[in-house]
């Protein structure tokens, strides 16, 4: 007898172009569909507050308010300039007067009539600073007209403050700053070690009315300059006064 054998199936037919084109269209519709599940919608930055970003992205949650620094956020560096005003409480820390007692800027000023003249001198007892020293003592009186306090300030020690002050006859106190701590805070203080001569004056509402280093008669010049100019205020302020006192006088005269 004759076997017969079976032939094998033939493979099925690939599928016509037009079909695996809609076929391949079909799949890439799907993985876009599964990837819109995945990946949060685009926001839209004009509409969306968060800026188009989800919360947690780059770290930060995009609920959170992030705001650039202002120029009011910056803190003022450097020393205080003519016409601005300071923060007396904590200004330049304590020192010590020739006599031992320890105090503050906004102390010393508290005890003023109008402000506090500090000048700067480097070294007692030496030529340029016992000049200065004089040339405030002798000028003492019409300095102190309007109601400012004169202080001298170094780095000396109360001991060789002292005897500077009692062998030149001064006729206010001697301020003892051995860190520098108050002079470096008025702009006074030389680098890397040092006193700058020089003057500084504010008010009793913290208003910087000078301060500028110098020589002797500058310093005492720039002293003399601010008591003329509140002189000439006050007389101005007062003639006011004057003037509105006769005014309200007339007027209830006439009535």
């Amino acid at each position: 007898m004759v076997e017969l054998r079976k032939r094998p199936a033939p493979p099925p037919a690939a599928p016509p172009p037009a079909k695996k084109a809609a076929a391949a269209k079909k799949g890439a519709a799907t993985k876009n569909e599964a990837a819109k599940h995945d990946k949060p919608p685009a926001s839209n930055p004009a509409k969306d507050a968060k800026g188009g970003l989800p919360d947690g992205a780059g770290g930060v949650s995009a609920s959170a308010n992030v705001t650039a620094p202002t120029a009011t956020d910056k803190k003022k560096t450097g020393p205080p300039k003519v016409g601005e005003k300071i923060t007396l409480d904590g200004f330049g820390g304590q020192v010590e007067t020739n006599d031992g007692k320890k105090v503050t800027l906004a102390q010393l000023v508290a005890e003023s009539k109008a402000g506090v003249v500090l000048f700067t001198y480097p070294k007692a007892s030496t030529p340029g600073c016992t000049k200065q020293a004089c040339m405030f003592r002798d000028s003492y009186s019409p300095l102190t007209a309007t109601g400012l306090s004169i202080y001298g300030l170094s780095t000396d020690s109360p001991k060789a403050n002292t005897t500077f002050k009692e062998k030149q006859n001064l006729p206010y106190p001697l301020l003892c700053d051995p860190n520098a701590m108050l002079i470096g805070a008025i702009g006074l203080k030389k680098a890397p070690k040092g006193t700058t001569r020089g003057v500084f004056i504010v008010t009793k509402d913290g208003e910087v009315l000078a301060a500028e280093p110098g020589g002797p008669p500058a310093t005492v010049d720039a002293v003399r300059a601010v008591v003329e100019n509140m002189s000439d205020s006050k007389t101005a302020a007062d003639a006011a006064e004057v003037a509105d006192t006769a005014a309200k006088l007339d007027a209830t005269s006439k009535v």
